[in-house]
């Protein structure tokens, strides 16, 4: 966290004993020439007038006269003013003066990086903050809200981390502190000037780590609200020094930056320079005059302007007009093809740089949070917001970089977005593209190693793992439409595409089942926005358009309209005889959210295992028997492996590309290798901390203990460390290999878990964990962070944790009981949590061991009353209902049998109201229990038939392993009341949740 400096004398006794040790030896020289260039060059205002230079050795004789006679003046300097003065000054050119005479009236407070010709040197970028523990940085002297004795709103800075009040940033050109510089401008005083990057120090009234140099660390007690300056850190290597002279010394200031510990793939300052606009001549017949335009970013423009005779006689000789027009065309081009910027890279084998493209709109609030990261981690013009324009004109700016590399932050749309813009610029070679995954699916992500979802691992390990990855190959398909001459005219339908999407895929094409429940939903988006804004109920419509087509079938004909031929080798009959709903031709191997419908061909023969690399695309057929096998854990049927494909289709029918879905007409379509595309896989790496300096040698074998925190400690807790591990609950512990990665040490406990069965339920240390457990990776300094189980084979245990290893159990709470002590919590299911303890991971265990043990009393969390609204419930009244619940009646309200509001609006069949109580109450009330019975709304559903209420309740997290007092699942109650094809969906789901491992950031 980046708090500010206070008052212009914080560090004076600091400077006094470094200043007054350098009196005694008689080298008042050199810090006159320190003050003398630093207040000339401060900040990037270096001037290139030689009358400047003249000025500037005055100054200098000036301010060593000046020491002689005041020293104690001098001794009030602080640190704070030197570190100013070093900021910018070592560039190699700075801006013009006139970059600081730009009105208060043009100045304004820019969220992004600014690429035009008028970028101020060293401006911030300012992101609206609620943080209310960080001081502001200008200092109480200089505060308007210390003025006005008034709350104001604040904005941190993302490339240096500092926080002031919005009425407050003017106030930093005053004290002349500037953000880090992120480019350099084109003309120099001197061209061997050596181009080096000077650090950008900055005071924090909070640090993390410890002292470079003593080792120390810099935490206080009661720091929080301390206005105390307790470290310089500098903004690009992140390196930290306590503020006193005996750790932060001078010549700190002065010394080149590393730019730390990612400083491969880190571009520098250096590289990215300003240019000057090109000059512009008019010519006639009589004379030349010729306008030279500088660079300014003011309002104002300096020309220099030059005339000169010709001879008319040999003038008239000439064409004039065609001479003038050809001349004004070819500058006006020129004009034309010039940019304020351009990159140029100096020869580095060793370095990768990095290009950072964010899709804001992927993964909620994700993108605008990571990109404020990245900024801080990387230089703010490395990293791009593709809805301010997309990826090409990044592209072609960077197209001439050694070695570059491509990070994609969003989902697969995004990946194959800037894959595209590759092709077309013809980058060669094409640098490789990294993922880091946001939002849904991301079956290119999982492929590669990047896991389903981004969750909260430190952007730091991930930068570690784009520099470490390595280069692997993609194929990328071609799809050419042609319309189908042979289509009868009854098969037409006017309402249908002429052509795809795409043309182009990297993951899959597809056409039927899937295709059409996709297209349904992005229909009924289309035309009713407003009515999809909540991913809950995007997910609610989904599984619904899923089970409506599951059970009228509307795909079942799709082999009687379709022709197959793969590699010259025709494939309908097959396709006839297997009578697939729905037909895949896949390029990698995840599918749907991470399913594996290819699987393992093991000792078939005929088929060879599956690559994104060997030039061959799988074809796949599903019946709806395999389908539902493909979420637990089965594969499709599998056709043929081959390198070109032509499917023709008799009618209108549902496809999409990429998870693009449209309704072709009947077409020929023709699917050929396009090309191969570099990317970047993510690989097991030993020594991915930078953290860690003095890695030890590893021991052969690890006796490590285990030890259990919950979700809501983890969310309370999460910046303590401390504390957390202080509520972390011990599991017991496990003796692996010292070189072991996640997935073994996932199994030992396991094992150690299946030991503990034999105990007694109610002792902590034997309480099972919940089926979506994750590891915590306790080693960076300043929080813990999940590990995606999707990649628990690409770390070791010794990374992610020290004298003990930690798991969060994202089912469970904490509370307290009777029959234990305040020492010695329960851990007891989420559905025995109180409403106001609500957590939004649905129950699906319903084993003895993770159930909560029975009372002497009914559930008392749910309170007996509100007799109006189970009225309005059972007769089925959804204003009624309405009207009550926003009046202020709980949906948590049980009758004297102890059944829900949920369980009478099942029996009236009021979908309106079902609906109404799964968006409004809490989750737990989907596996609430009548006493009579011991039934669940699921359980009454069932039983009474109600297919679209069972689905609305099983999507919404409801268990499907539940047991009345009879034993009885719900699917066992739609086979009572036989309904088979009910029986059937609720068996298919319980299935799936007893085998679902999704990320805890991800929805399947």
């Amino acid at each position: 966290m980046a708090e500010g400096p206070g008052s212009w004398r914080d560090f004076s006794p600091a400077r006094n004993d470094a200043e007054l040790a350098r009196g005694a030896t008689g080298n008042f020289q050199g810090a006159a020439d320190t003050e003398s260039t630093g207040r000339e060059q401060h900040l990037g205002l270096r001037s290139m007038d030689p009358a400047w230079e003249e000025m500037r050795g005055a100054v200098a004789v000036a301010e060593v006269e000046e020491q002689f006679l005041h020293l104690a003046i001098r001794k009030q300097v602080s640190y704070r003013k030197a570190i100013a003065k070093s900021s910018l000054q070592h560039m190699v050119a700075q801006p013009n003066p006139a970059l600081a005479m730009r009105s208060d009236s043009e100045r304004q407070i820019r969220s992004t990086v600014d690429w035009s010709e008028a970028a101020v040197y060293g401006e911030h970028i300012w992101f609206e903050t609620n943080v209310s523990g960080d001081f502001c940085y200008v200092g109480e002297q200089n505060c308007m809200a210390k003025l006005l004795q008034k709350p104001l709103s604040r904005r941190k800075c993302a490339a240096c981390k500092i926080v002031v009040h919005t009425p407050c940033i003017e106030q930093l050109e005053k004290i002349n502190f500037r953000c880090k510089p992120s480019f350099r401008e084109s003309g120099s005083r001197n061209i061997r000037e050596p181009i080096v990057v000077r650090h950008h120090w900055v005071h924090r009234r909070r640090q993390e780590g410890k002292c470079r140099q003593c080792g120390k660390g810099f935490q206080q007690k009661f720091a929080f609200h301390s206005k105390e300056i307790v470290a310089i850190s500098c903004s690009w290597c992140k390196q930290a020094y306590h503020s006193k002279v005996s750790c932060f010394m001078l010549q700190h200031i002065e010394e080149p930056c590393s730019l730390g510990a990612h400083a491969a793939v880190v571009v520098p300052p250096t590289w990215i320079l300003r240019v000057r606009r090109p000059q512009v001549s008019h010519f006639s017949s009589w004379g030349s005059f010729k306008v030279t335009t500088l660079p300014s970013v003011s309002s104002q423009s300096f020309c220099v302007c030059s005339f000169s005779l010709q001879n008319p006689l040999k003038s008239s000789k000439k064409k004039k007009r065609t001479s003038f027009k050809r001349k004004s065309s070819k500058k006006g081009a020129e004009e034309g093809r010039w940019k304020p910027f351009v990159i140029k890279p100096m020869p580095a084998p060793l370095m990768k740089p990095l290009l950072v493209f964010v899709n804001p709109k992927s993964g909620g609030n994700q993108g605008a949070k990571i990109i404020q990261s990245f900024m801080w981690y990387l230089n703010p013009r490395q990293v791009f917001d593709l809805s301010q324009g997309g990826p090409k004109e990044a592209l072609e700016l960077y197209r001439k970089v050694h070695n570059l590399r491509i990070l994609a932050c969003g989902g697969d749309g995004t990946v194959g977005w800037i894959l595209s813009i590759l092709d077309q610029l013809r980058i060669n070679p094409p640098p490789p593209v990294a993922i880091l995954p946001l939002g849904t699916g991301n079956d290119l992500a999982r492929t590669l190693n990047w896991g389903g979802g981004y969750t909260d691992e430190p952007l730091s390990k991930i930068l570690s793992h784009v520099e470490d990855g390595n280069i692997v190959q993609l194929d990328r398909w071609n799809l050419h439409v042609e319309p189908n001459p042979d289509t009868s005219p009854e098969e037409k339908d006017e309402a249908a595409a002429d052509k795809l999407p795409l043309d182009v895929f990297n993951n899959y094409f597809s056409l039927g089942f899937d295709a059409r429940v996709t297209l349904e939903f992005h229909e009924s988006r289309e035309a009713n926005p407003e009515k999809f804004n909540s991913r809950f109920r995007n997910k609610m419509f989904y599984a619904g358009t899923a089970f409506s087509d599951f059970l009228t079938g509307s795909s079942k004909d799709l082999a009687k309209h379709v022709r197959l031929v793969c590699d010259g080798i025709d494939l309908t009959s097959k396709i006839q005889d297997l009578k697939p709903q729905c037909l895949v031709f896949l390029n990698i191997p995840r599918y749907c959210a991470g399913t594996m419908p290819w699987g393992n061909p093991g000792e078939h023969h005929d088929f060879e295992p599956q690559r994104h690399d060997d030039g061959c695309i799988e074809v796949i057929g599903f019946t709806m028997t395999s389908l539902a096998a493909l979420q637990v854990g089965g594969h499709g049927e599998r056709l043929c492996q081959c390198r070109q494909v032509v499917l023709t289709t008799f009618k209108a029918i549902p496809m999409q590309v990429d998870g693009e879905p449209c309704k072709l007409a009947a077409s020929c379509i023709h699917i050929s290798l396009r090309n191969q595309a570099n990317m970047l896989q993510k690989t097991k790496r030993r020594n991915s901390m930078p953290l860690l300096n003095d890695q030890q040698p590893v021991p052969e074998r690890l006796r490590i203990r285990v030890s259990r925190i919950s979700m809501r400690d983890y969310e309370a807790l999460n910046y303590d460390k401390e504390k957390l591990k202080e509520a972390s609950v011990p599991l017991g512990i496990i003796v692996v290999p010292g070189d072991s990665d996640l997935e073994l040490c996932r199994t030992q406990i396991e094992k150690l878990q299946e030991e503990g069965d034999g105990a007694k339920p109610k002792t902590v240390s034997f309480q099972r964990l919940s089926p979506k457990w994750c590891f915590l990776d306790s080693t960076t300094a300043d929080r813990f962070y999940r590990i995606d189980r999707a990649q628990e084979h690409l770390n070791y245990v010794t990374e992610i944790s020290q004298d003990e290893l930690y798991v969060l159990d994202p089912e469970l709470v904490v509370t307290q009981t009777v029959s234990t002590s305040p020492a010695m919590p329960d851990l007891v299911d989420s559905s025995a949590t109180p409403p106001g303890h609500h957590f939004a991971f649905p129950s699906c265990s319903s084993s003895p061991s993770s159930s909560p043990a029975p009372s002497a009393e009914p559930e008392h969390c749910l309170p007996h009353k509100d007799d109006l609204l189970i009225e309005a419930a059972k007769s089925g009244n959804f204003s009624k209902f309405q009207e009550l619940h926003q009046a202020g009646r709980d949906l948590m309200v049980r009758d004297s049998s102890g059944q829900t509001v949920l369980h009478h609006a099942v029996k009236s069949g009021s979908k309106d109201i079902v609906k109404y109580i799964i968006e409004n109450a809490p989750s737990e009330i989907l596996d609430a229990t009548e006493e009579e019975n011991g039934e669940t709304s699921l359980h009454q559903a069932a039983a009474l038939r109600q297919r679209t209420i069972c689905h609305y309740i099983v999507e919404a997290g409801a268990s499907l392993m539940k047991t009345d007092l009879q034993g009885d699942t719900p699917k066992h109650r739609a086979e009572k009341a036989n309904d088979p094809d009910l029986a059937a969906y609720l068996e298919n789901r319980q299935h799936y949740q007893m085998i679902q491992r999704e990320d805890q950031e991800t929805a399947v």
